[in-house]
């Protein structure tokens, strides 16, 4: 791991001092800053199914931002956080219990000009067109109902260049993640590196996109479940894209392969399709709608193991400083419907959070996102979010 990291921190040393040696002779007034933020958050849940407890929660991801000007357009950024929360259930017969973490966020740095990105570091990938079912979630998990968006980040080095038409390139890559990431279900084979990227072009009216990724599984750690191979090569291929048409429609589609035969988990198929639309009514109602077609399968594109998806959000601002939210889900194939309705109100550091959840018991949402947030069976939760 280290001879890799090396490869990639000399390659960035190098540009770097490169574009600086180009432009060190252009003044540049600005001054180097160093500015630290964070985020709190405490919550209580209450759930019906579990009755004689409450769920009592705190989190607080601290922020060190710091910024150098190399020369006019040329920045180096440093970010790092971390996450440390706790959480808690306290029994009505008096009983409770705890658990607790401290863990890093993010920590990479950051080298851009006008054009071009470079990142290294424990850092957020993420991208595509559709919002609550993403077949593009390759690297996150982000919860649409989670209000803090809480996403862990992945190791990686990251490159960006931005066209004059504004087309924009990507290239990845990463290694020594040790937890599965979007929607993998084998583990990735640490000492062996991942790599990919993405090709973003402008249209006149919207946008559209290819993306691949390559990585090495390793499903020694499912024994009994599949086969067991320390090498599956899997190839990821993506297709987005998004249109303005007087409604915004979007079209996002991934395919998954291995070469090895692990059962149903070889191939795996996703196809989400979603509209979006803001009424004039009151002070303005944004509708979503997404049907998401997900498969498993031994032979590609056979479809054997079909998963059917619908999510329907609605978004109104209820006032000045008021927003009511309402995301549905409906799994048609197992006839279940996820409920969640957050109403929210901003002040100027605080954000007061009101969610109540109506979900089936038998908890089988198509992912687990990594908020922690536990929205089986019925029940409501009250967050404080406070931001400095």
């Amino acid at each position: 791991m280290k001879n890799y990291w090396l490869h990639f921190g000399f390659l960035f040393l190098f540009i770097i001092g490169w574009q600086w040696g180009m432009a060190q002779n252009k003044a540049d007034t600005r001054e180097d800053r160093l500015q630290f933020h964070g985020q709190f958050s405490g919550w209580t849940q209450y759930n019906i199914n579990t009755s004689n407890q409450l769920n009592l929660g705190a989190r607080y991801i601290p922020e060190i931002q710091y910024q150098v000007p190399l020369s006019k357009n040329h920045l180096l950024h440093f970010d790092a956080s971390v996450n440390l929360w706790g959480v808690g259930n306290a029994l009505f017969s008096g009983e409770s219990d705890f658990i607790h973490h401290v863990d890093l966020y993010r920590f990479w740095v950051r080298y851009t000009t006008s054009r071009l990105e470079i990142r290294l570091g424990l850092q957020k990938i993420n991208f595509g067109s559709a919002n609550l079912l993403r077949p593009l979630m390759w690297f996150d998990k982000i919860d649409p109902r989670d209000p803090l968006h809480l996403s862990t980040g992945v190791y990686s080095a990251l490159m960006r260049y931005y066209f004059s038409n504004n087309a924009n390139l990507w290239i990845w890559a990463l290694w020594g993640n040790k937890t599965t990431k979007g929607w993998e279900t084998i583990p990735v084979n640490r000492k062996i590196p991942e790599f990919g990227g993405r090709f973003q072009w402008p249209l006149s009216n919207g946008e559209v996109a290819l993306s691949y990724h390559h990585r090495t599984a390793d499903s020694r750690q499912l024994t009994g479940l599949i086969p067991a191979f320390a090498k599956i090569g899997e190839n990821r291929y993506g297709f987005d894209i998004k249109l303005d048409l007087g409604i915004g429609w979007w079209l996002e589609g991934t395919l998954t392969t291995k070469n090895k035969q692990v059962g149903f988990l070889t191939h795996q198929e996703m196809i989400n399709t979603g509209i979006d639309y803001s009424f004039g009514i009151g002070n303005g109602l944004n509708v979503s709608l997404e049907q998401l077609l997900s498969s498993y399968d031994q032979k590609v594109f056979c479809f054997e193991n079909p998963i059917h998806f619908t999510a329907l959000s609605a978004s109104y601002p209820t006032g000045v400083i008021d927003n009511l939210q309402a995301i549905l889900y409906y799994d048609w194939s197992h006839e279940g419907l996820y409920r969640f309705v957050n109403w929210s109100r901003q002040y100027n550091k605080f954000t007061l959070y009101l969610m109540v959840y109506w979900n089936p018991e038998n908890y089988q949402f198509i992912y687990r996102p990594e908020s922690g947030q536990n929205f089986a069976g019925k029940g409501i939760q009250i967050m404080i979010v406070y931001n400095h």
